[in-house]
């Protein structure tokens, strides 16, 4: 019995194995080949891939290497690297990323049984067509991205209907990651391209595709239906990556169509606005990015709350504003980018409810105030980026235990006071350190085991620190980059930095540096790069020699004479700066100096060095893409070897040229004909600025024609003829040709140049009619016409908006005619106006009151026939008003006194017909004139931006005297030459600001006001060829700034005081006051009075 059952059970357990053995083969045969016993490959597969083997090459920067070797020809194709087969032997899988492959690939159409196929991150750069993908039917993944292929998306790929993934993003990453030029492609790097097969025609019958990928691809031809395309194409993606297609058409509504919708990115692309159900599509994002998309308006605050989102990217959008919210404790948010938008407010507290953020990136945003505390204990937080902003007090405590993580931190270009805490230093996982530019005080505390720091950058340059921050320096051993300048840390030694082996990146600028005598003995062996400006050297620091990885050099703004010695030009240079010192180079270099030729040097800046002549080593530099040689005293014609068809950016100007192109005394002629100019063959110019030379002749045609030029500024020279037509500029966005003697039409090839953002012909003898036809350039904010011979009305009569970015219109000094109209312009953008010197009349536009943004409104000599524009008052960023020369009448009354004119600092109503008194409550709503400023402390800025500078005319002492540049802090009042009468009143001297008062030429009877003496900043006193009478008070004596003194031709008696600025004044500040007395004139004071002269005498023969 017992033997019985011992069968049993060993039969039992027979068959259980049996059982579990046949499970596991079904298993096995059920896996992909990968998991399972090698699939024995088909003769057909081997064949196609070992002649896929023979046709590609190993390609290095696009330099054949070697043929390619990928597999042991002796092994079962099936085992071999990156390809996977099936239970039968058929390839369905070829997986060859990143491996600098070239050469031709068409073996693989022969693979038919293909599933997936992955050639991502080669370097094939050749065109995709003729290709057969449609052969490849079974296809549901294909990956061809950061490959270099270009041209046409071959028609095939279109019949791929099974597709899951389709990758064909970033073609142009892998030209950067093989160090090519731009310049050898043309304008840009060759990119994949819908046309034929259109973005339909591609994606139709891809109805399984959940993920797409074409950044970089250009589908601008079809690029404004794009989104209803798709959203009608593919229901099922959840990926869509689209950046810089060149998308214009709006971010549609129908995207809410794409249920699984969870990822998008549509970076770097113009969409402008958001849909009115971005709230809708948003709802099951998992990450949203739309970088530098030119998005306006208000950005939905609930984004950021969404349940499911994860990462958002609304970085360099400028007119996109907002605040946080606060956030709640549930928050999934890991990456948060809202870099160079115009959000703004404080921090919530709540930022520390985001436990599971990694990135927070607020950099170049309006934000203020202090950043939480608790943003110092999110744990997963890797980098922080605050830069730019506008916060203020103590640094967050960070500590070990609070940021684990954190490796980046920026906190540069802030506000940020008080100590630096050692902790920070101390962070585990911290190798970046930013917080330059604070106002950061005292010394660095030291702490322990900062040898186990694992800090590579450190910043802590424009701050207040002092002490030995040397010591603490020097503790880091891992330092790569570091910048301390602009310290208070008192004198350092150069060889101290030499203990930091790893420092590639040295910044010590603006520092009492001790270099030593003997330096050369001083080695940096890893430094890269190196600045030494404003350190007050006076010869080329000699340990320089050994430096042999060095590629950026900056000695600029020392006291360095002499010529440049030959060992300066290291072979690996890419960067020199040797800008504001005297030097000087040798007339040629030694015959076979191997430093006559830099291969590396890209970037040459010898500005303001007091050279007269081009240097001859640049004759020897053709990779040199950016060179400036302004301010300096070069002269005559530029040489032909200056003109390097590398070159992306020339600056020549303040200098003494007379020619663009040195030119023989034969004529510049050939069998072939004319040569062309050397300028004609730098295709890749981008910036070209040769203002303020001598040179005369025509502005060349070629200019016109460069495709890649975005910036000509020929300001301030001789050119005579016409402008070029700029029919290929289509990427010009700055045009300066002021000051010379052109003539003619503007050409009208400028309104196809939609980059263009400034456009300045003034101060020449151009003759045309008001351009209306640049009224639809998106992008104009800089119009200047001023001083040419302008004609014709500026009035608009359609009724449409236009010139929709205009800032700046200046159109002064021509002959302009006609009622005025500003009907057609953007007025809401509007910030400097100046219309002055023309023939205009009629009423000022009510319309000018919609000029919210104007600071500069400049109406003077022209025809205006109207009352005070008293409506004007509500423009709340005013600070120019000029109505000079026109024909204004009556009393000046102000409503609403208390709100009128809230930033106006300049006012001059001179030579009209204005009467009456002068008013009190005109006088106390000048408010900004009342607010004095400490002219020392006051920071020095400028009424304008950086393509216009505003200027003003003012009078002083009866001459006209041109401010080229507008100080914010610059008050002047001039009512001159109307027809004021009665009293100056008293509460004047409320405007406590002012620097320029000019009352001269009206009638203002009874005597100077003693309140004159609170005006403690003015310069500029005319109160001549009036009716007043009385002593001149002495209390004017305390009006120290006071330069300019005119109280001529009024019935002023009594003696002159003496004291102070009024011992400088001459006879003309009195003339005509026959009862005045004492110096500057001859006339006498006695004890009785003043000696009239007799009947007939001239009143001031006795002067």
């Amino acid at each position: 019995m017992q033997a019985n059952m011992k069968n049993l059970h060993i039969l039992s357990l027979f068959l259980a194995t049996f059982f579990l053995l046949s499970c596991s083969l079904t298993i096995v045969l059920s896996l992909s080949p990968s998991q399972t016993l090698q699939s024995q490959c088909l003769d057909d597969q081997r064949s196609a891939l070992l002649q896929l083997q023979r046709g590609l090459y190993y390609s290095f920067n696009f330099t054949f290497s070697s043929k390619a070797k990928l597999w042991d020809v002796n092994t079962n194709c099936c085992s071999w690297k990156g390809v996977t087969c099936d239970a039968h032997g058929h390839v369905i899988g070829l997986d060859l990323n990143y491996k600098n492959l070239s050469g031709s690939f068409h073996s693989i159409f022969d693979l038919q049984y293909l599933q997936s196929l992955n050639l991502a991150g080669n370097n094939f750069n050749i065109t995709l067509v003729p290709s057969r993908f449609d052969r490849l039917a079974n296809l549901t993944h294909l990956n061809l991205s950061k490959s270099c292929f270009n041209g046409q998306i071959p028609m095939g790929i279109s019949y791929l209907t099974r597709l899951v993934s389709l990758d064909l993003s970033y073609q142009d990453s892998c030209y950067w990651r093989n160090d090519q030029s731009i310049g050898s492609y043309g304008d840009y790097f060759p990119s994949l391209k819908l046309e034929k097969p259109n973005f339909k025609t591609l994606i139709k019958h891809m109805k399984s595709l959940t993920e797409l990928y074409l950044d970089g691809v250009n589908i601008s031809t079809q690029s404004t239906n794009w989104c209803e395309t798709m959203s009608l194409a593919l229901p099922k993606l959840r990926v869509l990556s689209m950046s810089d297609c060149g998308l214009t058409g709006s971010f549609c509504s129908s995207l809410s169509r794409l249920h699984f919708l969870s990822k998008l990115n549509l970076n770097s692309n113009p969409i402008s606005y958001l849909p009115h159900n971005f709230l809708k599509i948003s709802s099951r994002l998992v990450s949203l990015s739309l970088f530098n998309c030119n998005l306006s308006g208000h950005f939905p605050v609930e984004v950021f709350l969404l349940p499911k989102m994860q990462s958002i990217n609304i970085s360099r959008n400028g007119n996109v504003n907002g605040q946080l919210p606060e956030f709640p404790l549930n928050c999934t948010l890991q990456v948060l980018s809202l870099r160079g938008t115009s959000f703004s407010g404080k921090l919530p507290e709540s930022l520390g409810n985001l436990k599971f953020l990694t990135i927070l990136d607020l950099c170049g945003c309006n934000f203020f105030g202090q950043v939480p505390s608790a943003i110092a204990n999110l744990t997963n937080l890797v980098k922080l980026k605050l830069c730019s902003n506008n916060f203020s007090g103590l640094i967050p405590p960070f500590h070990r235990s609070g940021v684990p993580n954190l490796e980046y931190l920026d906190l540069q270009w802030n506000h940020f006071s008080g100590p630096v805490h050692s902790s920070i230093f101390t962070l585990l996982s911290l190798n970046t350190l930013y917080l330059g530019s604070n106002q950061l005080v005292g010394k660095i505390d030291e702490f322990p085991n900062a040898s186990c720091s694992l800090l590579q950058n450190l910043d802590l340059s424009h701050n207040y620190l002092s002490g030995s921050i040397s010591k603490l320096i020097i503790q880091f051993p891992r330092l790569e980059g570091l910048g301390i300048s602009y310290n208070n840390v008192g004198s350092l030694k150069l060889d101290m930095f030499s203990q930091l082996k790893n420092l590639r990146y040295l910044y010590l600028f603006n520092m009492s540096l001790s270099i030593g005598s003997d330096n050369k003995s001083v080695t940096f062996p890893q430094l890269e790069e190196l600045s030494l400006r404003f350190c007050n050297l006076t010869e080329f620091p000699e340990f320089i020699k050994t430096q042999d990885k060095l590629v950026y050099l900056d000695l600029s703004n020392n006291q360095i004479r002499g010529f440049v010695p030959n060992w300066l030009w290291k072979s690996t240079l890419q960067g020199l700066d040797l800008s504001f010192n005297a030097i000087d180079f040798p007339k040629q270099f030694p015959r076979g100096d191997a430093n006559s030729s830099i291969p590396m040097l890209r970037w040459l800046a010898l500005r303001s060095c007091n050279i007269s002549t081009f240097p001859e080593i640049l004759k020897s530099q053709d990779n040199l893409e950016d060179l400036d040689l302004s301010n300096n005293k070069i002269s005559g014609a530029v040489p032909h070897w200056v003109w390097k068809k590398s070159l992306w950016q020339l600056d020549l100007s303040n200098n003494h040229l007379s020619s663009l192109d040195q030119l023989s005394n034969q004529s510049v002629t050939s069998s072939q004909g004319s040569s062309p100019r050397p300028i004609c063959n730098l295709s890749q110019l981008d910036y070209f600025n040769a203002s303020y030379n001598n040179l005369s002749g025509s502005i060349p045609n070629c200019l016109g024609n460069i495709n890649a030029l975005s910036l000509l500024d020929l300001q301030g020279n001789n050119f005579t003829g016409f402008l070029p037509t700029f029919v290929k500029a289509a990427n010009l966005q700055i045009l300066k040709v002021n000051e010379n003697r052109l003539e003619g039409k503007l050409p009208r090839s400028l309104a196809k140049c939609t980059y263009l953002q400034v456009l300045d012909v003034g101060n020449n003898m151009m003759h045309d009619t008001f351009p209306f036809w640049l009224e639809k350039l998106p992008a104009l904010e800089v119009l200047v016409l001023r001083e040419n011979k302008f004609y014709g009305q500026i009035k608009r009569f359609k009724r449409k908006l236009f010139f929709p970015a205009l800032d700046v219109l200046d159109i002064a000094s021509n002959e302009f005619s006609g009622e005025l109209s500003i009907d057609s312009l953007q007025a809401t953008q509007l910030r400097s106006l100046k219309i002055g010197g023309n023939k205009l009349e009629g009423k000022l536009p009510r319309s000018l009151a919609n000029c919210t943004k104007l600071e500069v409104l400049d109406l003077g000599k022209n025809m205006i026939h109207d009352t005070f524009p008293f409506w004007l008052g509500k423009l709340p960023s005013l600070k120019v008003l000029v109505l000079l020369g026109n024909k204004f009448y009556g009393t000046i009354q102000v409503s609403e006194a208390e709100n009128a004119f809230p930033m106006l600092r300049i006012l001059d109503l001179a030579s009209n017909n204005f009467s009456g008194e002068l008013s009190v409550e005109f006088l106390q709503c000048l408010r900004a004139m009342m607010a004095r400023t400490d002219g020392n402390k006051a920071k020095l800025d400028y009424i304008g931006e950086e393509n216009y500078q505003d200027s003003v005319t003012i009078v002083i002492k009866g001459l006209e005297m041109v401010l080229e540049k507008i100080l914010t802090i610059f008050t002047c009042l001039d009512l001159s030459n109307n027809s004021f009468h009665g009293r100056i009143p008293d509460e004047i001297q409320s405007l406590t600001s002012l620097i320029v008062l000019n009352l001269s030429q009206n009638s203002f009877s009874g005597q100077i006001p003693l309140a004159l003496e609170n005006l403690k900043e003015l310069e500029s006193l005319d109160l001549s060829h009036n009716k007043l009478s009385g002593k001149i008070p002495p209390q004017l004596t305390s009006l120290t700034f006071l330069s300019a003194l005119d109280l001529s031709y009024n019935n002023l008696e009594g003696s002159i005081p003496q004291s102070n600025q009024f011992n400088t004044f001459s006879n003309d500040s009195y003339r005509g006051n026959p009862r005045l007395c004492g110096s500057p004139l001859t006339r006498k004071c006695n004890e009785v009075g003043v000696r009239l002269p007799p009947p007939g005498e001239d009143a001031d023969s006795l002067c």
